[in-house]
């Protein structure tokens, strides 16, 4: 099946709320056991954005059938149309040149798709990351060499730990971690110091250390 590819010269509007809404609705209702929530894809495609030129090189093949799981043999899994599928390409697409311009040249107005629990009483919100650091490392998944290295530097990788701790797999956690996920404060620290790494990611001279 062929896919287009992605194109920052190719300008496109932002997604407005109701279509992320009606994109997180559609991804929701894949029966495929591998479609992504809207926050894993935000995930995602910030990390095929400020990773080594990922979203940039890599062909729409190679990543775009993840975010639904993948596709049958008839192209079509999970979608019920062609028409459907074009739908939801179109919307990914331009939700990375999205991030993309907001990280490259305006990443103080960045704002990560994330859940957020609130305590209207106490005037408090905490973020929960979770979701959003899954699709990130499945974007840096796709290809690890190209990571290596940024992840070869003690400082740098250091700032990947939060990003693990939320997104990994509870097996491949420091003992007594998981325990310490369960508490809101621990999730909001750990998933705001992982967005501070994005930023820093997300400028060129960051490879050089």
């Amino acid at each position: 099946m062929n896919y287009p590819d992605y194109q920052p010269s190719v300008a496109t509007d932002p997604l407005s709320d109701d279509e992320l809404d009606a994109l997180d609705a559609q991804l929701a209702e894949l029966p495929a056991d591998g479609a992504m929530n809207l926050e894993a894809l935000d995930g995602f495609l910030t990390g095929l954005v400020v990773g080594p030129g990922l979203g940039r090189t890599l062909k729409g093949g190679d990543w775009l059938p993840l975010v639904w799981g993948g596709d049958g043999a008839d192209g079509l899994f999970p979608f019920e149309s062609q028409r459907q599928r074009k739908k939801v390409v179109v919307q990914v697409l331009r939700h990375l040149r999205t991030l993309d311009v907001a990280l490259r040249e305006h990443p103080d107005a960045w704002q990560p798709v994330v859940s957020v629990a609130e305590d209207e009483a106490a005037e408090e919100e905490w973020v929960d990351a979770g979701d959003w650091c899954t699709g990130f490392l499945q974007a840096m998944d796709l290809n690890r060499e190209a990571w290596a290295p940024w992840l070869d530097q003690p400082a740098l990788s250091a700032q990947f730990v939060p990003l693990l701790l939320l997104g990994g797999e509870p097996e491949e956690r420091p003992a007594g971690a998981t325990q310490a996920l369960d508490d809101l404060e621990v999730r909001d620290q750990l998933s705001r110091a992982f967005f501070d790494t994005v930023l820093v990611l997300a400028r060129p001279e960051a490879l050089n250390g």
